[in-house]
């Protein structure tokens, strides 16, 4: 038995929309620390892990640990019906996710159905990066629409004072850098130079749910899955995303 209260409604909506931009269903693990989640998108390209501390929500009740497995589509439609001013209490009942939207003078309820889901993943990748770059989450998303209007993919390329993109379509090709000094840029660190090519819709709704004015950190090695990682809130998500390799 569970019973969570998050005072802001839009919140958990956001948290969800970062999970829901690459999988439709996945299964939620509820301990008395957090909600966790970790799951491979269908074409098993990327990875999500998101994670948010039990301190996040203002009631926080579990008797036990419990995964409740959902369609995230489907709750993702009822969390977009959030209006202002609601909180949202959140609890099992009758093997269904009851949804509460608690206004100032209004209360609906929702029931979604739990599902079995068996496809889970325990771990994250272990991977030793030689890249680690901050930079802010604008910047980063006008880069990723830079590369779109030239190819599907787009290339990193970083060493310990540049970050740098390119593209490459039938239409033409881009090159972009970004100096250490930019001011998008918080961090840069190389141990040594890492590229590698990334599927660009996959990015584009990895960093689609960062948040205004907050960093994304990105870490490279060559010819590896690229880590993202942000925060909203009080939780944070991590995506994995494996390089595109030409056949």
């Amino acid at each position: 038995m569970f019973e969570l209260k998050i005072d802001n409604a839009k919140y958990w909506r956001d948290c969800v929309e970062s999970i829901v931009s690459l999988i439709d269903e996945g299964s939620f693990s509820i301990t008395k620390e957090g909600i966790s989640l970790k799951a491979m998108d269908p074409s098993s390209i990327s990875m999500v892990s998101f994670f948010i501390p039990s301190k996040a929500f203002s009631k926080y009740n579990v008797d036990k640990s419990t995964t409740v497995g959902v369609n995230l589509e489907n709750l993702s439609k009822i969390l977009s019906r959030t209006r202002d001013d609601e909180a949202l209490v959140m609890k099992d009942a009758d093997n269904k996710l009851s949804l509460e939207f608690v206004g100032p003078s209004s209360r609906r309820r929702y029931k979604l159905q739990m599902l079995d889901v068996k496809k889970s993943v325990e771990k994250e990748p272990t991977i030793v990066f030689d890249v680690r770059v901050e930079i802010l989450g604008e910047p980063l998303k006008d880069i990723i629409k830079d590369a779109s209007q030239i190819s599907s993919y787009i290339a990193f390329k970083a060493s310990k004072d540049q970050f740098g993109i390119s593209a490459r379509g039938d239409s033409g090709e881009l090159e972009e850098l970004h100096d250490k000094e930019n001011t998008a840029i918080r961090k840069l660190e190389a141990t040594k130079g890492a590229d590698s090519v990334f599927n660009l819709e996959f990015l584009e709704n990895m960093v689609r749910s960062c948040p205004m004015g907050s960093p994304i950190n990105i870490e490279l090695k060559s010819n590896e899955p690229l880590k993202v990682r942000y925060n909203i809130g009080e939780a944070e998500v991590t995506y994995f995303l494996a390089p595109y390799m030409e056949e």
